[in-house]
């Protein structure tokens, strides 16, 4: 069986991302007076994707502070696998 976590703290989602080797991202053409736009992280080895854009770990974060997200993941798929599921969830109050 698997389970999921969830977070807001930075070091715990930079290092999960690394470690799958995922990069902070944006949905190109979102970002719009200052905002990064639509957040992502994408996984460059599992797909191509041309609408994201790579965005720093900086920028990326004050997105997310100031959008009040947390940061569900899965650390093992139920077959034990390393997985990369996440999603970004409106933070509990």
């Amino acid at each position: 069986m698997s389970s999921s976590n969830q977070t807001h703290d930075h070091n715990t989602i930079k290092k999960w991302v690394e470690a799958r080797k995922g990069v902070p991202a944006r949905v190109k053409g979102t970002e719009k007076n200052g905002d990064e736009g639509v957040l992502r992280i994408h996984f460059p080895s599992h797909s191509d994707s041309t609408n994201l854009e790579e965005i720093e770990w900086e920028d990326f974060f004050t997105d997310f502070d100031k959008d009040k997200l947390d940061f569900l993941y899965q650390d093992k798929k139920a077959d034990g696998e390393t997985s990369t599921f996440h999603k970004f969830v409106s933070r509990a109050k």
